[in-house]
């Protein structure tokens, strides 16, 4: 089984290419920012055991981005950059336009193997 962090790694670094607003867990609006990406890993997913060991372990996580550009091409490169990583799915979970910020707000789950 590979490591926890070798796997969550390249979803981060990804994120990261994106935008130098991409933080782990979670961060507030920075001032002055139009967008900005949270990601973390939330628990565990599928898993396979056998003797007494976990032999697979699949992770679950989320991905929100927050915009407040109607239409931004950033939600298209997200969702290019996760299809590019290798053991890695995702779907949107929800799209919400956020009254007290005036953000909008997609979030993806994802799950690595």
């Amino acid at each position: 089984m590979t490591s926890l962090s070798s796997r969550l790694e390249p979803i981060g670094q990804a994120l990261a290419e994106i935008t130098d607003n991409c933080y782990h867990y979670w961060r507030s609006a920075p001032k002055g920012t139009k967008s900005y990406i949270v990601w973390a890993e939330d628990d565990e997913a599928d898993s396979l055991n056998g003797n007494n060991k976990k032999l697979e372990q699949g992770i679950h996580g989320t991905i929100d981005y927050f915009t407040k550009i109607e239409f931004d091409p950033v939600i298209d490169k997200i969702q290019e950059k996760l299809n590019d990583l290798e053991n890695v799915s995702f779907r949107i979970n929800s799209v919400q336009f956020e009254d007290d910020t005036t953000f909008i707000h997609y979030e993806w789950e994802f799950w690595v193997r």
